[in-house]
């Protein structure tokens, strides 16, 4: 099983709080950090200070030296493909091949309303995923020349400006975040090299990694160039005293701190990878008897490093 450590630095995290957390997990040899792409503050407080996620990859890009990079997920509502393309080429290059990209239809409302940003319904949302990735693809992997006539996006006589190839690749290493149904896990088929199932249980899991399987076979794709991967709830500590602590600390951030801590914990220890080492790794053991190869683990206590290091003590030794 391969890890990797998911935060929501829209909790209110400055730059240099999240410097800190990525090279505490670098340092700690977890595989990869992926960051949400959200400017609205939650879950917990609203009106927190928030960040943009690509320009913060930038910079974590070289200030880091060996953890991975990326996105999980970037909406397509908040950036026009072309500026993209060029957004991501760049911090690939920054960050010397160690960026992967996660994209969605996104879905928070409210962030959008707040800066101004149009807010179509799903079903538009998707089509414009749609021709989002054929240009992305278009612009990484073509040469010059070519054109598009999309009902959203438009291209004439596309130049690439230089290319992502690295060690025989043109393009980032692609995810897709979401359930799996029939929209999305055609684009996996058609675009991704993973498929991310958020907010996983290994239930979920068994229905939703043989849709995108499927669609793989419909598209002529072999299903295991895909990398089937989860992400779940993370709060782990050394004995059961502590994890209690944590419980806490996380009701606290989430603005919960009257709640029922035993109720909580309760709830979701059937959801999130929790508990001891132990109990941490026999959550994951569901996961991975259902085809999940990597976890990324979400973790809603950025400032907690210790945390962070003992998520590395656990599943990166």
């Amino acid at each position: 099983m391969r890890y990797a450590l998911m935060t929501e630095p829209q909790q209110g995290l400055h730059y240099d709080e999240l410097l800190d957390l990525v090279r505490t997990a670098e340092e700690a040899g977890i595989e990869a950090f992926f960051r949400s792409d959200h400017y609205a503050s939650f879950p917990g407080e609203a009106g927190l200070h928030t960040t943009d996620a690509w320009a913060t990859l930038a910079g974590l890009a070289r200030e880091t030296s060996t953890i991975r990079l990326g996105t999980l997920v970037s909406p397509v509502t908040f950036r026009i493909p072309g500026n993209l393309a060029k957004v991501i080429q760049t911090v690939d290059e920054m960050a010397d091949g160690r960026i992967e990209a996660g994209f969605g239809a996104g879905w928070n409302e409210a962030e959008h309303q707040q800066l101004g940003i149009p807010f179509p319904p799903i079903d538009e949302r998707y089509d414009m995923l749609e021709e989002q990735m054929q240009i992305l693809h278009r612009l990484w992997t073509e040469g010059d020349g070519w054109s598009f006539e999309g009902t959203h996006w438009q291209v004439r006589d596309a130049k690439r400006h230089g290319g992502l190839a690295r060690d025989g690749r043109q393009h980032p290493h692609v995810i897709f975040g979401g359930k799996g149904r029939s929209r999305m896990a055609r684009l996996v088929a058609k675009y991704g090299d993973e498929f991310n199932l958020i907010s996983a249980s290994p239930e979920e899991a068994a229905n939703a990694y043989p849709r995108v399987r499927q669609a793989c076979a419909a598209e002529g794709r072999d299903p295991d160039e895909i990398v089937y991967s989860a992400m779940t709830g993370v709060l782990v500590a050394d004995t059961e005293e502590d994890l209690r602590a944590r419980v806490d600390d996380l009701l606290n951030v989430l603005g919960q701190a009257d709640a029922d801590g035993d109720a909580w914990l309760a709830e979701r220890r059937g959801r999130w990878v929790m508990g001891t080492a132990d109990e941490a790794h026999e959550r994951v053991r569901a996961l991975a008897e259902h085809g999940t190869q990597r976890v990324m683990l979400q973790d809603f206590l950025p400032r907690d490093l210790d945390h962070v290091r003992l998520i590395g003590r656990i599943f990166a030794a």
